[in-house]
């Protein structure tokens, strides 16, 4: 068995069946069974990682840079092992939505490149196993290592994938909150300041993690153009099931910390060869990336129009209304139109889902900028296309799947 759990082949004489005729290649059903079998066999050996895993106590992170310590000294910074920690834990035990997943593997190839760690992925992932297997006692079994030592490798080659694609830079930046507000009971705008700015542009997304759920990353956009105070503006609503969230929109509060990890385009960033009207369309929480437009147009004017379309269920549902109010007052080539699905009160003109409504607006030769929920979108490109617009002018967020 190599380091690291990867079973190797030993080079051997070749034994009577493989001297035989390759058998048959099985059909597209035999072969969807078979993953599906081996998709239920590997459940239970994912809850027994998971269980041990929450067993394991905030001691662990200090115990586990100790061992890599011993083992190759200098390698990791005392002050980033916890964050490491949690995160690797989290990607060998598993189960998270792919998009989740996406942002940790974000974090984590970004933490590889930056420490030098890719060649020592194998003294890693030692030290890790040892760790947790002496702070899960005694739910560490031997089927559980072999369990874990197979886990490892995975996430290990995810890892070296995603180093391969990550750039220079930090894997995270410490924020502290200093602003909180709840326009609506599910939604927060948070303001938060970075130890170190951000290098972001306007349009992409961040992963971020709090304190609370270490090791559990979640994709959000900043909602403003770069600042000149370096602080970062994020929009956030409460889903169900959603841990990062709920802590964010219930739970923090103005002087605590939180990771933000590195930016990444989503497809929204505004061409910057073009002068194109543009035409954004917004759905909730959507609104953020495309209120960053926005702004970077406010910072360097080029003589392009600009229509936001707000889509919300009713007017109290425009949850940044005055921003978008003091915008719209500031600048005359930009036109904002709400779109109110389902309040009786709206005027004709602002009354219907936020993609209808824009399409009212639509003229030729704009760029066309959609972010919102997934019906929305995929509604969108359809609608759009069915207008003859080009494919070229029709910007959707990219699906973050790992």
């Amino acid at each position: 068995m190599a380091r690291g759990g990867c079973l190797v082949p030993e080079l051997r004489r070749p034994s009577t069946a493989q001297l035989l005729p390759p058998a048959p290649v099985p059909d597209q059903a035999s072969t969807t069974w078979s993953r599906h079998a081996h998709s239920e066999r590997r459940q239970p050996a994912r809850a027994g990682l998971a269980a041990a895993w929450e067993s394991v106590d905030a001691r662990a992170a200090g115990d586990f840079w100790c061992t890599l310590e011993d083992r190759r000294p200098g390698l990791l910074p005392q002050r980033d092992a916890p964050l490491f920690f949690t995160a690797l834990g989290r990607l060998l035990v598993g189960g998270d939505a792919p998009a989740s997943r996406a942002a940790l593997l974000r974090v984590l190839g970004h933490a590889y490149r930056q420490f030098d760690l890719l060649p020592h992925a194998t003294t890693i992932g030692d030290a890790l196993l040892a760790t947790v297997a002496r702070h899960a006692r005694p739910l560490w079994t031997p089927q559980l290592t072999i369990a874990a030592e197979r886990a490892l490798c995975r996430a290990t080659h995810a890892i070296r994938r995603a180093a391969a694609q990550a750039g220079d830079g930090r894997a995270w930046w410490h924020v502290e909150v200093i602003g909180h507000d709840r326009p609506s009971p599910d939604i927060a705008i948070l303001t938060v300041r970075p130890w170190r700015r951000l290098p972001f542009q306007p349009g992409q997304a961040v992963p971020v993690c709090t304190p609370s759920f270490p090791g559990h990353w979640r994709w959000l956009s900043p909602a403003n153009a770069p600042r000149a105070d370096g602080t970062v503006e994020l929009h956030v609503r409460a889903v169900p099931a959603g841990t990062v969230s709920h802590r964010l929109v219930h739970e923090v509060r103005p002087g605590e910390l939180l990771w933000l990890g590195p930016p990444v385009d989503t497809g929204l960033s505004l061409d910057p060869a073009s002068t194109s009207d543009l035409l954004l369309v917004a759905g909730g929480t959507g609104l953020a990336p495309l209120r960053a437009l926005v702004e970077q147009v406010v910072a360097a004017p080029d003589g392009r129009r600009v229509t936001l379309i707000v889509g919300a269920r009713t007017f109290t549902d425009l949850y940044d209304a005055i921003a978008l109010d003091k915008l719209q007052c500031a600048h005359d080539w930009l036109t904002i139109v709400p779109a109110l699905s389902d309040d009786p009160c709206a005027e004709l003109a602002e009354r219907g889902d936020a993609l209808t409504i824009a399409l009212d607006h639509h003229q030729p030769g704009q760029d066309i900028y959609l972010c919102g929920p997934p019906a929305m979108l995929a509604d969108a490109r359809l609608r759009l296309r069915a207008l003859g617009v080009p494919a070229a002018r029709i910007h959707l967020p990219e699906s973050f799947t790992g």
